[in-house]
Parts: C-alpha cells; sequence; structure tokens
C-alpha cells in the first residue's frame, strides 16, 4: 500500500500564501502522476493541479491557473502546491492524490492513493 500524507494547510488572510507538502511513502512504483483535488463541503473533488513524472506535463484548473504552482522532489517523493494570492473561494480540503502511471489526467478516478487532507481555510 502507498501512504500520503499532506501538511502545510491552516488559516490565512486573502492575497496571504500557503505551501503544501505531500510526501508518499510504502510500496511506490515509478513514473506515478501526482495530484491536487480539493472537496468544500457538500461538493465533490475537485482538480487543482496536475504533475506527470518528469515534471513536463503540468495542469492547472483555470481556477488556479496564475496564482498555484505545482512541483515535485521526486528524491523524496513529495510533490508540492505552492498557493500565492489566496482567495476565499479558496477554502477547501486539499488533498494529494498518486496515480500508478506517469500520464495526468483531471478526474479523481484515475488517482488510486489519497492522502488524509489538510485545511486550507481564507477568510476576507
Amino acid at each position: 500500500q502507498v501512504q500520503l500524507v499532506e501538511s502545510g494547510g491552516g488559516s490565512v488572510a486573502a492575497g496571504d500564501s500557503l505551501r503544501l507538502s505531500c510526501t508518499a511513502s510504502g510500496r511506490l512504483h515509478l513514473d506515478y502522476a501526482m495530484a491536487w483535488f480539493r472537496q468544500t463541503a457538500g461538493q465533490g473533488r475537485e482538480f487543482v493541479a496536475a504533475i506527470d513524472w518528469s515534471g513536463s506535463d503540468i495542469n492547472y484548473a483555470d481556477s488556479v491557473q496564475g496564482r498555484f504552482t505545482i512541483s515535485r522532489d521526486n528524491a523524496k517523493n513529495t510533490v508540492y502546491l505552492h498557493m500565492n494570492t489566496l482567495k476565499p473561494v479558496d477554502t477547501a480540503v486539499d488533498y494529494c492524490a498518486l496515480r500508478v502511471y506517469q500520464c495526468v489526467f483531471r478526474n479523481p478516478e484515475e488517482y488510486r492513493y489519497w492522502g488524509q487532507g489538510t485545511q486550507v481555510t481564507v477568510s476576507s
């Protein structure tokens, strides 16, 4: 089994920044894609960003394009989400996810392993 642990969430004011981290451990495969999704109360999981193994294929949701940056450090089995210019609409539980293949997808069904989530709260 693969374990994913997120960290870095918190409560901030609009315009502030946060960096989320997610570290994978356990039975890892080579060439795996990783992604971030977020979920608000009563809503499904929404795609935020994804990155393939090499870092050459990166996708962002339109709502975060230009504000968020996804990156990864394969030596540490870690993916990051740098969130700048946070807005109240970014308030959600953010989850990292791992797909056992390299290609990235935007739908959560493609991702096999999930972290426990980290809360991001942005006040006006």
